[in-house]
């Protein structure tokens, strides 16, 4: 189904230990370009978390927020340094009788002194943290699909309408064209008469200069494969894969042959319809500028 590549997904899972909150927003771009910012505690889940957003998002430049939140008391603990506070101590019982002072050292005093105590972070469950992650990040991301397709829906919606009203303009360049050539033949032969009166022209000759305006101004092909571009978009629509820039290229072809069309009739009205055509054209390119 079609996607747009705006959206927005949010996801917030936790425990009594800890709490993860994910947010995704995205606008478009060519190409897709996932930028990640996240904690330091989880800086290494960054490949494994860009790996599983890509089995969601084909294009769309995606902004991804990650917090986290550790609630746990124990994740540290205080590291007795036996060894150094021993140094501490016979150095201290040394000064005491090198210059007869008394040794007042305390437990407490002794304590302070750098590294005697040291706090060390516990080791991580890294398979367990990222089963955590690997939650809230999916959540997140089927949010963020699920709001990409509401819009791909509306956006289908106004291009199919749009694609509906391009099919009624070529129904009526293709009707108005035969008008075009029996309008010639009638003012050519009235200015034929208002030059030559009553004289007789040869049918052949007026058979040849028709024939070779409407050759210069045929735009039965331009029209043939507009109605092939109109279909091939209007089923495209309905794939499931990423089509923005399939969409993309039928739309310019579409706009080449309303080029050709406007630019071999010089029938005010058909040229008014072309450029109509061109209009409804770049309506639904900028469009497509939105979709997956």
């Amino acid at each position: 189904m079609i996607k747009s590549m705006t959206g927005f997904g949010r996801s917030e899972v936790g425990n009594e230990e800890r709490k993860i909150t994910v947010e995704m927003k995205s606008v478009n771009h060519r190409y897709c370009d996932i930028s990640i910012k996240l904690p330091k505690k989880l800086s290494f889940f960054e490949a494994g978390i860009r790996n599983l957003l890509k089995q969601y998002i084909g294009r769309g430049k995606v902004d991804v927020y990650i917090t986290y939140e550790d609630y746990t008391e124990n994740n540290v603990c205080v590291k007795y340094n036996s060894d150094l506070a021993r140094e501490y101590y016979v150095n201290l019982q040394k000064i005491s009788e090198e210059f007869g002072v008394e040794n007042d050292i305390r437990v407490s005093s002794l304590s302070r002194y750098p590294e005697v105590f040291t706090l060390e972070e516990q080791t991580i469950d890294e398979d367990s943290l990222w089963k955590f992650v690997e939650e809230a990040v999916n959540n997140a991301a089927k949010a963020f699909v699920e709001t990409r397709i509401a819009e791909g829906e509306n956006l289908k919606a106004d291009i199919n309408l749009k694609l509906k009203g391009m099919l009624e303009l070529v129904d009526f360049i293709e009707e108005r064209s035969p008008q075009i050539l029996a309008e010639y033949r009638n003012k050519l032969l009235t200015k034929v008469a208002e030059l030559l009166g009553d004289t007789k022209v040869d049918e052949s000759i007026l058979l040849t200069e028709v024939t070779v305006y409407a050759d210069k101004i045929c735009v039965d092909e331009e029209a043939v494969r507009l109605r092939s571009h109109i279909d091939n978009m209007t089923n495209t629509l309905n794939d499931s894969d990423s089509i923005g820039r399939k969409l993309d290229f039928i739309a310019q072809e579409m706009n080449r042959e309303a080029n050709t069309i406007l630019s071999k009739v010089s029938d005010i009205e058909i040229s008014n319809k072309a450029i109509d055509l061109k209009t409804e054209i770049e309506k639904v390119r900028e469009q497509i500028q939105n979709i997956e």
